[in-house]
């Protein structure tokens, strides 16, 4: 396993994380809930495998997220080896009294006296000015100087120019932010990771794969890998190899949910050109082709980060733009259409859709929700059985 430090921190952080939004569920199932004991031999598998950051937060899967992790490493010998990260999220901040709360709770739930990194969850440039004047960073501060956090970080979803002000504003020492391939002009974008490297900041990433998506090459993407590659690199691997080539990305979270998932990425990043400014120039053409190819296709930009989620009227949001993007993007045809009438059996299809728009404000890649169901819908509806 490859190892970088993590700025300010000076922790020695696995280039690949453990990311614990995406655990395995029952019989596969997410109606049925994460499946506990597969969730525990999966995160200390991870552990014995060379992974030593574990991303969590508040939220996750019903809250059930930390609580699992901290089940996983309750022994002090598997705790003392790896590193928690977890978010406070700032929607959950409903006044000053309840953030000493949130942290209480969440330190009860991972069995531990500390939290390594301890994360201001999803700041984005509407809430900016908020979390100024209620001053959330002297709670922050607080925690460290008892003794409860390690480290101050923040986790962020939103435009360039915002994220250099949340930068600047105060001595983070870390940040968790959106990229991939497909998102070098989005978001923080490409120079966003500068940014915050040269400001002395540890920096992780979430949604590598793009929700997973990126672990598949279309037609027009697969053409462009072959005819260059000499590796037989999978396109998981093209869009791991994009992130480590920076060197101001520290690590690279993954929400792995199998065990051969876990086998194939450790060794991926066991390898020894997993290193900064690993890619030749002939490389890098080969990703801005492949990443023109997969832009040619018409798609949702979904990551199922799960915030618009639970919809008042069951909805299943995610679910159905996953479908809908493998179908368009990937090339996942039957599969995604068999997928929604299942979700249309269990009354989580777009018919339940009232238009209420509170989807709309809490998603991060501010996607117009409502109208894109109704696109899904047209495009996967039809398959019986």
């Amino acid at each position: 396993m490859q190892y970088r430090t993590l700025g300010k921190t000076g922790l020695e952080v696995s280039l690949l994380g453990m990311g614990c939004m995406r655990l395995p569920f029952i019989n596969g199932d997410s109606n049925q809930g994460v499946d506990r004991d597969a969730a525990i031999e999966l995160l200390q598998f991870c552990a014995d495998s060379g992974i030593n950051y574990f991303d969590t937060a508040f939220g996750y899967h019903s809250r059930e997220s930390e609580g699992i992790l901290g089940e996983a490493f309750a022994d002090k010998q598997r705790r003392e080896k790896v590193i928690f990260t977890t978010k406070q999220p700032w929607w959950e901040m409903h006044d000053d009294s309840i953030i000493r709360v949130n942290l209480e709770n969440t330190l009860k739930k991972l069995r531990t006296d500390y939290i390594d990194l301890y994360l201001l969850h999803r700041i984005t440039p509407e809430a900016w000015d908020d979390i100024q004047r209620r001053e959330i960073f002297k709670f922050f501060e607080g925690f460290k100087r008892e003794g409860l956090i390690k480290h101050i970080g923040f986790s962020y979803h939103g435009n360039y120019e915002n994220f250099k002000d949340v930068v600047q504003k105060y001595p983070w020492e870390m940040c968790m932010v959106q990229q991939n391939m497909l998102d070098i002009n989005e978001e923080v974008t490409h120079d966003g990771l500068e940014f915050a490297g040269r400001h002395g900041l540890g920096v992780t990433i979430m949604e590598p794969l793009r929700g997973g998506g990126l672990a598949f090459a279309p037609t027009p993407v697969k053409a462009i890998y072959e005819k260059t590659d000499k590796h037989g690199r999978t396109p998981a691997e093209w869009a791991f190899r994009h992130l480590v080539d920076s060197p101001h990305v520290s690590s690279i979270v993954s929400g792995m949910s199998t065990f051969e998932q876990v086998k194939e990425n450790v060794a991926m990043f066991s390898q020894e050109s997993m290193r900064p400014n690993c890619l030749s120039q002939a490389e890098k053409e080969t990703i801005s082709a492949a990443r023109d190819a997969y832009n040619s296709i018409v798609s949702i930009s979904c990551t199922a980060c799960n915030y618009c989620v639970p919809c008042p009227t069951g909805v299943q949001i995610p679910g159905i733009f996953t479908q809908y993007n493998e179908f368009k993007m990937f090339e996942h045809c039957n599969n995604p259409r068999r997928s929604y009438m299942f979700i249309t059996r269990a009354g989580g299809d777009v018919s339940k859709c009232n238009s209420c728009g509170k989807c709309v404000k809490k998603c991060p890649q501010n996607i117009d929700i409502p109208t894109e169901l109704q696109t899904a819908h047209e495009t996967l509806k039809g398959w019986n059985e």
